[in-house]
């Protein structure tokens, strides 16, 4: 796996600051870090402009020390929540955009580039790259289909999420009283600060993130279909069968 030096001197000021949560993502983590890598050199603004910070939640295996290896800035945060983990690396990061994305994505190579030219031409306020899949079936392609038209309805989507750093600490940053659906939240409180300013989300072109299939390798291919309305519903509801799904499936340890 190749370097990614992200430990820059003092003086330097990132343009970017890429946050990575990861729990026991010693698998899963260096082709993530391998595609940062790639596409930190693609950055027209350079690579020195982009820095990395792998927040290691409370890991039992060698995430920190894989992360460290590739030249990644690690940081600890030991709060079991995705929100938590996301917001510690915000307020560590030292750029003016801030992205997250999860520790078994791979990013496109133009990444950077997209987001920057999307910034700099468009009155976005907040946006994501988009995903495909490492892998498809019929399951995952209806499953995929299935949450498109909100996608495109709400204008929110996933792999890479962005900001800039002001907007972000604006709205608060992830609300750390939702175990899931942590990013809706946040793209919805910035799509409500944007409106003052006629800004809106957007979904840049041309650097869609590859998103891993492990939890449909473990479930099923057509487990969406079977699991997640009872959990939509459960959550709406209030329910608190729905927090022993939500601890298994996004919180356990199955890597």
């Amino acid at each position: 796996m190749p370097p990614v030096p992200t430990l820059l001197p003092a003086d330097v000021q990132p343009r970017f600051s890429l946050v990575v949560p990861a729990r026991n993502e010693e698998r899963l983590l260096p082709a993530l870090l391998t595609s940062v890598a790639a596409a930190r050199e693609r950055y027209a603004g350079g690579a020195a402009a982009v820095e990395v910070l792998v927040v290691d939640n409370a890991s039992t295996d060698a995430t920190a020390a894989v992360a460290t290896a590739a030249g990644a800035r690690v940081l600890r945060e030991e709060k079991r929540v995705i929100a938590a983990v996301r917001n510690a690396g915000a307020r560590q990061a030292r750029g003016d955009i801030l992205a997250f994305v999860d520790a078994d994505t791979r990013i496109h190579p133009e990444t950077f580039n997209v987001i920057h030219r999307a910034l700099a031409t468009h009155p976005l306020v907040a946006g994501a790259t988009g995903v495909t899949l490492e892998r498809w079936s019929a399951g995952l392609a209806l499953s995929y289909a299935f949450l498109m038209p909100m996608v495109w309805l709400l204008r929110m989507d996933t792999g890479v999420v962005f900001c800039r750093r002001e907007d972000f600490f604006a709205v608060g940053g992830y609300d750390e009283g939702r175990l899931i659906a942590e990013d809706l939240g946040l793209l919805l409180a910035l799509r409500r600060h944007g409106r003052a300013s006629g800004r809106r989300l957007g979904r840049p072109r041309g650097a869609k993130a590859i998103a891993s299939t492990r939890k449909f390798d473990r479930y099923g291919d057509w487990h969406y279909f079977r699991e997640m309305p009872r959990v939509a519903m459960s959550v709406l509801l209030g329910r608190p069968t729905a927090d022993a799904f939500i601890q298994s499936y996004w919180y356990g340890d199955q890597r």
